[in-house]
């Protein structure tokens, strides 16, 4: 029933009530003209805001920095700006999987470096290694993007999303928390849910082919809650998991806001139908992580059993009781701060491995002669038994591991960074002022034929100890690089070498997708729009 019958319904109902039947059409017409007006009000309220947004970017362009901005990088090649839209509008009229190509053809009319413009925002798209350095391993230009921003309301301001001093702060305290000693006893979780997820998939295997991403994102939240939090949330157990769907929305919603710039002032997007969408994802987000976070021994008032020492024999020690621990001059994370952190930690660290793992999965199932490499790796470090994995074993992966790099290569979990820039960058022949957002595609530098010949071949190789001394440092950075590189690369490099050891010493396996059949989605995570389709069969594997 539509908004305007509803109206008339509930009105009808109240007259009854009142016993006045016999006004009953013209209280009617009365409720309709209400309604109308209702709807013009709505309406002129739109387009006073369009007005009043129009006047304040053309008030703010008039600025002296604005203008500066506007002339430098007015000097840069790009596509033709409107009104409103700016650039964008390309990427509002396209389905979500084709706007990777449609950058793609950008990064080839271009070549090296172009501006764009999301509505009034000035931004300079880049993918060479050299505009990489140049960006990255600046101190001073640790600021993320406006884009960011969009997500504040999801992770607050915790170390994905914060600036300045918070950020610094927080950076220091965090990072004795992924000390080697502390990720070393990380990796009992890693293999007791990887499992799980084996015998999970056992019911897989006389089928014809199924979509894998859901069960190893289960089985990677699993990890993520019990690392994170000390808390099992048994998300293997649950075949539809709302908060990863939620998550997956969130994604795509954030994206669309991005595009969209009439969306970018909040009481706008709220009052949208993608805003009214993001704020139930939101609720399940956050419905969630209250759960878990109930679930700990720090929200219990169990202190105690939080303070624990790192030598002899010791409980498993969770992320949150590092941070509980951490301090910076005596100051300590507050509870909003431990919460900004847990759920950015939840969210970074189960959603960007997920896509690691699956694309890895992904390329091995398309390349035998690669797989069946890395599975006599596994055979020579266990000797056909079934033990769990150690700290040790996973030294010894160095082919899975350059089979992990090599699909980072060419799926990188996150496709790209932004910065705002807080001093001007010289990039090349160009000078990109202070005041400018600049992305920073690292799908693209991947792709780079100078550093990668070939570049769309999937090849281990690539990562050999010589070949990799010879490239350029910022010619592969699936982590990031610089000040603000990921704080969890270590800690996701283990978790997926676990898995993929146990998928491949348990299952042979084979994708059913090629390659360029394969619709990509470019979002926060880079990740396939309808899953990664595979066959699996049983190895024959010992009992020692």
């Amino acid at each position: 029933m539509d908004t305007k019958l509803q109206h008339k319904e509930l009105f009808k109902l109240w007259i009854q009530r009142k016993g006045n039947h016999s006004n009953i059409n013209s209280e009617l017409a009365a409720s309709h003209n209400l309604l109308s007006l209702y709807t013009m009000e709505a309406t002129t309220l739109l387009l006073l805001s369009a007005v009043i947004i129009a006047a304040f970017l053309f008030l703010s362009s008039r600025h002296p920095k604005k203008m500066r901005l506007i002339k430098l990088t007015e000097k840069l090649p790009g596509p033709t700006a409107y009104p409103i839209v700016g650039t964008a509008l390309p990427f509002m009229l396209v389905p979500r999987h084709e706007r990777l190509k449609l950058l793609e053809d950008h990064m080839k009319t271009y070549q090296q470096i172009y501006r764009i413009q999301i509505g009034s925002v000035l931004a300079v798209n880049v993918w060479q290694p050299e505009h990489a350095e140049a960006l990255l391993s600046s101190m001073k230009n640790l600021d993320k993007s406006f884009t960011y921003k969009f997500l504040h309301s999801w992770l607050g301001t915790g170390l994905l999303t914060s600036t300045g001093q918070k950020w610094h702060t927080h950076r220091k305290m965090i990072t004795p928390s992924f000390h080697f000693k502390i990720l070393e006893d990380y990796v009992e979780v890693f293999s007791e849910k990887s499992k799980i997820l084996i015998s999970k998939l056992q019911k897989e295997v006389e089928s014809r082919g199924f979509n894998v991403y859901p069960y190893i994102t289960r089985c990677a939240l699993d990890i993520i809650c019990e690392t994170t939090m000390g808390t099992p949330v048994h998300a293997q157990e649950d075949l539809e998991s709302t908060y990863v769907s939620a998550v997956y929305d969130v994604s795509e919603l954030t994206v669309q806001r991005i595009v969209h710039p009439w969306l970018h002032p909040g009481f706008l997007f709220k009052l949208s139908p993608c805003g009214r969408r993001y704020n139930k994802c939101m609720r399940l987000l956050h419905d969630f992580t209250d759960k878990v976070w109930n679930g700990t021994a720090y929200y219990c008032g169990k202190i105690s059993e939080i303070k624990r020492t790192f030598t002899g024999k010791k409980k498993r020690v969770a992320f949150l009781d590092m941070l509980l621990d951490a301090s910076e001059g005596g100051a300590m994370l507050t509870d909003e701060e431990l919460r900004e952190e847990v759920d950015t930690f939840m969210f970074e660290g189960h959603d960007t491995t997920s896509a690691g793992m699956c694309w890895a999965l992904y390329l091995l199932g398309l390349h035998p002669d690669v797989q069946e490499k890395a599975y006599q790796e596994q055979e020579s470090i266990f000797q056909g038994s079934n033990r769990s994995v150690t700290m040790r074993d996973l030294s010894e992966m160095k082919y899975l591991e350059r089979v992990i790099k090599e699909s980072l290569r060419l799926y990188p979990s996150v496709p790209g960074v932004g910065r705002t820039l807080n001093e001007d960058v010289k990039m090349g022949e160009f000078t990109i002022p202070a005041g400018c957002m600049v992305h920073l595609h690292i799908y693209f530098l991947h792709r780079n034929p100078t550093h990668f010949p070939n570049p769309e071949k999937f090849n281990p190789d690539n990562f050999l100890p010589e070949r990799v001394a010879k490239r350029h440092p910022y010619a592969y950075i699936p982590f990031s690089a610089g000040p603000r590189n990921c704080i969890g690369q270590k800690f996701a490099m283990l978790e997926e070498k676990t898995v993929l050891s146990y998928m491949l010493r348990h299952y042979r396996f084979q994708s059913l997708d090629r390659r360029e059949n394969m619709k990509v989605v470019a979002e926060l995570v880079l990740r396939p729009e309808n899953g990664i389709r595979i066959t699996i069969t049983p190895r024959v594997t010992g009992t020692k």
